[in-house]
């Protein structure tokens, strides 16, 4: 974040934001979400993750969450491997609308991947993002 998104955010901002990312926050998330991680195959590291989960507990809609490429490996289609692999998940397979909050710097990509602003709403809320979702048109059609 300090390095990706320090052109469209400030530094209180970005801090206040790492802040609220505690490691015991993300293992408490991580029972209720699936989580994807790229490792360099090197030495293991870390360089890229992703989430999806229920929205709000919601059955028939998810949510992507914390989808992150180490700014090394950003532009070798690490994200789009992870926005995929989100979308063949089961939570992704089962809803019908699936949302994600996409930072300023995070809006093009997700807009690539076939995301659009969530009521038509194009405009940052209180939190400084963009409510995105796209919707599975197999479970539309179904419900329909």
């Amino acid at each position: 974040m300090r390095t990706t998104n320090i052109k469209d955010y400030s530094i209180a901002y970005i801090e206040k934001d790492l802040q609220s990312l505690k490691a015991n926050d993300l293992i408490e998330r991580a029972k209720q979400f699936h989580c994807y991680v790229i490792e360099n195959s090197d030495d293991g590291v870390i360089i890229g993750v992703g989430s999806i989960g229920p929205f709000w507990g919601s059955k028939t809609e998810s949510s992507l969450f914390n989808i992150f490429v180490d700014p090394e490996y950003q532009r070798n289609g690490l994200g789009k491997m992870i926005i995929n692999t989100l979308e063949m998940d089961e939570y992704f397979l089962r809803a019908s609308r699936i949302e994600i909050p996409a930072s300023k710097t995070a809006l093009p990509f997700y807009q690539k991947m076939g995301y659009d602003f969530k009521n038509g709403i194009d405009e940052i809320d209180s939190e400084e993002l963009y409510r995105l979702e796209k919707f599975n048109s197999d479970k539309v059609n179904t419900i329909k």
